[in-house]
């Protein structure tokens, strides 16, 4: 859950308050939806979010296990 928590505080940095606004966030929809970047506000944010839930937490899941991986093969 940390690597989770982590990864969203990175990917928000400048809009942590408005996370639609994120320029990696609305990158990384867009290439996984097809939505235009330009397009994405909170609505459509929040939306896509909800709609594809299980994704999002799967691949929070996954970048938490990255980091753990990557800490330990550097200790």
């Amino acid at each position: 859950m940390i690597g989770a928590l982590q990864f969203l505080w990175n990917s928000t940095r400048g809009s942590r308050l408005r996370p639609w606004r994120s320029p990696y966030l609305r990158w990384r929809v867009e290439t996984y939806s097809g939505m235009h970047a330009d397009e994405i506000g909170a609505s459509q944010m929040i939306h896509f979010l909800w709609q594809e839930r299980r994704q999002f937490l799967r691949f929070l899941r996954w970048t938490g296990e990255m980091r753990h991986d990557s800490k330990s093969n550097h200790a």
